[in-house]
């Protein structure tokens, strides 16, 4: 009871606040860093007692595709909050408040306790490092699509008061290769662990999550060789930033919504 009580009053949050920030933005009116950090905070508070609750079941953790998806969505809002005390970043709460609110009806409609893992130590450290590694990519990805938007009002001239809303381009570009670089880290932790501590990362059923990853972790190599040593920006960046969390979702959320939904297999 607690669990749904606590997903509840997450989803209400982040629904009223997608709907109350986002209908300001729309109407160019300015945000309120305080305002939208607050009120991250009361969603992350009772967002983080809800995924507990679905995700952790005494020594084992479900990572049922929802679940999972969910708790995810908490580390990312997570991390944006507290960067956010520091960084322009309040402004990815526009699009995390729905995405979040989504997350959270999905594992309270559609919550399977079916997939549930040991939490060994060694399984403990690869899913760390992989939640952490899609969490800091998927907000790159966020990051990405804002500073889309900016390029797209500038080549247009439709520089309108909500694209002069966000920071300046050069600060917006320089957040996403910094969650780039860190993300590509982790990632690379997170794929060496799974090849040291699990038996088979090309077995059946993680073959293709294996190789989904490994093309993720090339684009975004190349991507970082490219701004280093040919100066990648603006929309180059922004195809191979989308690109590789393309491939990074189907790694995980393609092969568990192909397993768990059509084939209905744990």
């Amino acid at each position: 009871m607690i669990t749904l009580s606590a997903n509840l009053i997450a989803l209400l949050i982040y629904s009223a606040a997608a709907a109350y920030f986002g209908s300001q933005f729309i109407r160019q009116q300015a945000l309120q860093p305080k305002y939208l950090i607050g009120t991250a905070g009361l969603a992350l508070i009772a967002h983080g007692i809800g995924v507990y609750g679905l995700s952790v079941k005494g020594d084992n953790l479900n990572v049922s595709l929802f679940s999972a998806s969910s708790l995810i969505f908490w580390v990312i809002n997570a991390i944006v909050l507290f960067s956010s005390i520091k960084k322009a970043l309040h402004n990815l709460f526009l699009l995390l408040f729905p995405l979040s609110a989504i997350s959270v009806l999905t594992s309270i409609i559609s919550s399977n306790s079916d997939w549930q893992q040991s939490l060994s130590y060694h399984i403990a450290i690869h899913v760390v490092l992989s939640v952490l590694a899609y969490s800091l990519l998927t907000i790159a990805s966020l990051q990405a699509l804002l500073l889309a938007y900016q390029n797209h009002a500038l080549k247009n001239k439709q520089l309108t008061t909500s694209s002069r809303l966000l920071p300046p381009l050069q600060t917006m570009e320089a957040l996403l290769f910094e969650f780039l670089w860190v993300g590509e880290i982790l990632l690379t932790l997170a794929i060496a662990s799974g090849f040291y501590f699990l038996e088979d990362m090309f077995a059946q059923h993680l073959a293709h999550k294996t190789i989904f990853a490994l093309v993720a972790w090339l684009i975004y190599a190349l991507l970082l060789w490219g701004r280093h040593q040919l100066g990648w920006r603006g929309n180059t960046a922004i195809r191979w930033t989308l690109a590789g969390f393309v491939c990074l979702m189907l790694a995980y959320f393609g092969s568990k919504l192909v397993l768990e939904i059509i084939l209905h297999r744990v």
